[in-house]
């Protein structure tokens, strides 16, 4: 097993897994307060919406030349890895709340409680559109993350759909044991650990579908992950003296990922 296979599943697995958190929690919250039934249809329906999205776009972008396809990826893993790092890095200097999923559990279920009964085709329409939107939105990262890292890489669809598949059992399997939000989940910790993934893979892909080769090859990817830790860790230091120096209040907690 190669160095980037390593490192593609990995990040696979690990954004996959926090996609899969927050859906979870707007789920529990609804269907613990409303009921299972329309929200487990929501549920279904939204992962078949994005099955067949995911089936219509696969071929187009394999077809896709590789160099293209690799400068390509490598920007739009960049937009995406750079915003999670960012806002991880706000996070832990202090500038940003901490995502807290109890917090967000008690806002949903609240929400929930409160919402009027309107039923359509033999459904609670409110359980059904908030579980059908919360997983459709949080599944689509999750297919952007399996697309893009698979049409990159020799293998890579099913080696990303493999730990897609392995963060689901796992999220959904700690859900129901524990029948709440996953709040003991270092969520943080793991979307600053994502976001110097993604960096690092659309730095990589980024240049090289520009032309340029790294010396080593693949052996690149684990000396460029060390150099953008260094720099965010250096960065949440930075900003931790500059927020001692001058105070600032954190960002509320919203639904922002």
């Amino acid at each position: 097993m190669t160095t980037q296979t390593v490192f593609l599943f990995l990040a696979a697995f690990l954004a996959s897994a926090v996609e899969m958190v927050e859906a979870l929690t707007i789920v529990l919250a609804v269907g613990v307060t409303r009921g299972w039934r329309s929200t487990l249809i929501g549920v279904a329906a939204a992962l078949l919406s994005l099955g067949i999205l995911v089936g219509a776009l696969g071929p187009s972008i394999q077809s896709i030349p590789i160099n293209d396809l690799r400068l390509l990826v490598g920007g739009l893993l960049l937009v995406f890895g750079l915003q999670w790092l960012r806002k991880a890095i706000l996070r832990a200097s202090g500038y940003k709340a901490l995502h807290d999923e109890d917090e967000i559990y008690a806002e949903q279920a609240k929400a929930a409680q409160s919402a009027g009964l309107e039923v359509r085709h033999g459904l609670d329409w409110y359980s059904f559109t908030i579980s059908y939107k919360g997983v459709f939105l949080e599944g689509l990262e999750v297919a952007f993350i399996v697309l893009t890292f698979g049409t990159a890489h020799k293998h890579g669809i099913a080696l990303a759909a493999a730990a897609a598949a392995a963060a689901l059992v796992m999220v959904v399997a700690a859900g129901v044991v524990l029948n709440g939000p996953l709040s003991r989940v270092p969520e943080n910790m793991l979307k600053f650990t994502v976001g110097l993934l993604l960096t690092t893979f659309g730095t990589f892909w980024a240049a090289e579908g520009a032309g340029a080769s790294w010396p080593g090859d693949e052996a690149a990817l684990p000396v460029l992950l060390a150099y953008f830790v260094v720099a965010a860790l250096g960065t949440v230091r930075l900003l931790r003296r500059r927020r001692a120096r001058t105070p600032a209040v954190a960002e509320p907690q919203g639904a922002e990922a």
